[in-house]
């Protein structure tokens, strides 16, 4: 116990669970904005969209998460020099990291939500469409306020499980240097090696902290708010 407790002194545990937290949340809000586009691309009459939408699904899905996030850190920040955070910050390494990290967890985890959400589409009755049609609603307003409400309803659980996936996929951002819990617990284990065990008992504790909630959450949700027909 003595040397668990040297490590939490040694170490911010809670700050880099909090980094951990910070990726997930931002993360999962830009994964829901692009997959709901890309899903509404995925069903829209416009072949473009739908071509679009399809190889986006497809190319994002199949490609490693460990490429996307190399690809936008080193590639994009560090060849292009294209930035996201003021170039004249004083934490301008931490933000801009941070930054890209987010948009390569948001890009990646969208091509899962935009098939949880088309699956959520596809449970809504085609008549309901049809009907909405014939009372003069359009292809927007009928994606609106008939099919996606619908729609993200019956997609619950599938998107439960792509947070829970999103949060434990953070730790790969530790491979640009993004100081979240995995970046900790490497250094945790090159210099304190004899502690093995109790530094994956603290990780895989704080994990299943962030992660089990979320499953009992959306299993709540998704039998609460399931659509009867």
């Amino acid at each position: 116990m003595s040397g668990l407790g040297t490590l939490f002194a040694q170490y911010d545990v809670l700050g880099a669970f909090w980094m951990t937290v910070q990726l997930t949340l931002w993360g999962a809000l830009g994964a829901l904005v692009i997959g709901t586009v890309v899903a509404v691309c995925r069903v829209s009459p416009v072949g473009v969209l739908q071509s679009f939408g399809r190889w986006f699904v497809t190319i994002l899905r199949n490609t490693p998460l460990t490429l996307i996030v190399a690809l936008c850190s080193l590639g994009i920040s560090n060849t292009l020099k294209i930035h996201l955070a003021p170039s004249d910050s004083g934490t301008f390494i931490v933000d801009n990291g941070f930054r890209w990290a987010v948009v390569a967890l948001a890009f990646y985890h969208a091509s899962f939500v935009a098939e949880a959400i088309r699956s959520g589409i596809n449970t809504v009755p085609r008549g309901q469409a049809e009907a909405a049609r014939s009372i003069g609603l359009g292809f927007g307003p009928t994606l609106q306020h008939v099919v996606l409400p619908q729609a993200f309803r019956g997609a619950i659980a599938p998107l439960g499980n792509t947070l829970i996936a999103l949060t434990k996929n953070t730790t790969v951002c530790a491979t640009v240097g993004v100081a979240e819990a995995a970046y900790m617990m490497r250094n945790m284990i090159e210099f304190n090696p004899s502690l093995l065990y109790g530094i994956f008992a603290i990780m895989a504790t704080g994990f299943v902290i962030l992660t089990l909630p979320m499953g009992l959450l959306f299993t709540w949700l998704s039998n609460r708010l399931a659509v009867r027909r």
